[in-house]
């Protein structure tokens, strides 16, 4: 008995371990300047750049096609922030990766963009470049379709590191937006 009660509280105590790292994930990046993107096709808008969105917070979401159930899961809550706050200061980018093996097009792009209902800018991020630069290169991660949310200087001040956004992430997020919206 007190071998599976010992081995009980080591599991409980990695599991526990495991829920705090991912809590913590991506915290690296809070309160430094978001690193240039690198594409040119975009749908939904002409190409932009942050200098560009200098005076805006911007919400930066990877995704990728209805085979992630997460991304698709994700699509109504990035709509509705885009749709609440959009008047008030936020630009929300979508960045497509695509992990199909099948080449992709931006007909394909434009397709999956309309199927989502996005009415905010979505850049092609080709061979995942951008994507390498701000959250994969030189880490293990989870996830890929992490959330980049930065304030009106192009800096860093939250990032939710993947998956799809469940209640209370939206409401944490949310929060996090409207504060950046009132600086």
């Amino acid at each position: 008995m007190a071998k599976l009660v010992a081995t009980v509280a080591l599991f409980l105590t990695v599991l526990t371990a495991a829920a705090q790292a991912a809590v913590s994930e991506g915290e690296e990046w809070y309160g430094t300047a978001a690193p240039p993107w690198d594409v040119v096709e975009w749908s939904n808008s002409q190409p932009l750049t942050l200098e560009q969105l200098r005076g805006k917070v911007v919400l930066v979401r990877w995704w990728t096609g209805p085979e992630c159930p997460y991304c698709a899961a994700s699509a109504p809550s990035l709509n509705a922030l885009h749709e609440r706050y959009h008047a008030k200061g936020l630009v929300v980018v979508g960045f497509y990766h695509h992990k199909s093996a099948a080449p992709v097009t931006r007909r394909h792009v434009e397709r999956l963009v309309k199927r989502y209902r996005f009415r905010f800018p979505v850049a092609i991020d080709p061979e995942w470049r951008t994507l390498k630069r701000w959250w994969l290169d030189g880490h293990e991660r989870a996830w890929t379709s992490v959330s980049f949310l930065l304030d009106r200087a192009g800096v860093i001040r939250y990032v939710h590191p993947g998956g799809s956004y469940t209640g209370d992430d939206v409401a944490a997020l949310t929060s996090r937006i409207e504060e950046l919206l009132t600086r």
